[in-house]
């Protein structure tokens, strides 16, 4: 297994919620938590973080990141807001996931859109990306051996690119959703 194969394995870009993992039934909040972590605490960074809080739950729902709960349980949708919501705040800030999800939660609304047909898009895509990395991860280190550095400093070389492709695509998506908020602000014809 290569090192990009291994940092990949320890990633855990794979892992996701995917719709029919998800139970019919309304959850309490701590078995929300718990899906959660089965599904994405190998991919924390030390024993000390946490995939997912009660007050992480709390706040997204003081801040309208999705549609209020009713009588104490998150449904299906819920719980595929709550996932998206997990993905985004990695990248993004609070209010950036806000704006970004406030046209989902709007569409929610209608009758004629279907929270599980876009989620599931969203997991085909994340696979996509998953598989996508590894093959750039095999061209960085294959571009790093190539440029002739000590092999002591080839692991540091590739910390610096991989911060800055982070933060290119961090920027991206800031434009995005900068772009995104100027649409809903326009007049509506």
């Amino acid at each position: 297994m290569s090192k990009s194969e291994k940092l990949i394995d320890r990633l855990g870009l794979e892992a996701t919620i995917r719709k029919e993992e998800i139970p019919d039934i309304d959850l309490y909040m701590d078995q929300v938590i718990q899906l959660f972590d089965s599904k994405f605490g190998q991919s924390l960074r030390n024993t000390d973080e946490k995939v997912l809080t009660k007050t992480m739950i709390n706040n997204y729902a003081k801040g309208k990141l999705f549609f209020p709960i009713k009588n104490k349980k998150y449904s299906k949708e819920h719980i595929m807001l709550i996932s998206l919501i997990y993905q985004l705040k990695g990248a993004l800030s609070i209010s950036d996931v806000k704006s970004t999800l406030d046209p989902v939660n709007e569409k929610m609304a209608t009758k004629d859109f279907h929270l599980e047909d876009f989620y599931s898009a969203w997991v085909v895509l994340q696979q996509k990306n998953a598989e996508d990395f590894l093959e750039e991860m095999r061209g960085h280190e294959d571009e790093i051996d190539q440029l002739g550095v000590e092999e002591d400093l080839k692991h540091i070389l590739l910390i610096a690119s991989l911060a800055n492709m982070s933060n290119a695509y961090r920027k991206a998506a800031e434009l995005l959703v900068d772009d995104l908020i100027a649409k809903e602000q326009e007049p509506k014809q």
